[in-house]
């Protein structure tokens, strides 16, 4: 247990700070989880208009600060080649 009051004050800030986190990864995760789903449902045009919305949670982690952002550019990266193969297997 924290003695001194800036101790205790960071004990606070933390709890706060991942309370935060958490919702900003759930909804990255999320996001990612929707997309794949419509992936293998077979749905490549809904998964290809879902894509930038993805991106921007992926894109607001990073910048956040809860995911670097090398993870969310091959998050990214991932998901676009995904989405390309369907779409082009779709044609």
């Amino acid at each position: 247990m924290p003695h001194s009051r800036s101790s205790k004050k960071r004990v606070r800030q933390n709890e706060r700070r991942r309370v935060a986190n958490l919702a900003t990864k759930g909804a990255m995760r999320a996001a990612e989880k929707d997309l794949r789903a419509l992936l293998a449902a077979g749905k490549a045009k809904e998964a290809e208009a879902l894509l930038p919305h993805t991106f921007k949670k992926l894109d607001k982690a990073a910048k956040r600060h809860v995911i670097h952002r090398n993870t969310a550019s091959n998050h990214k990266s991932k998901l676009a080649k995904a989405v390309a193969s369907a779409v082009k297997k779709a044609k």
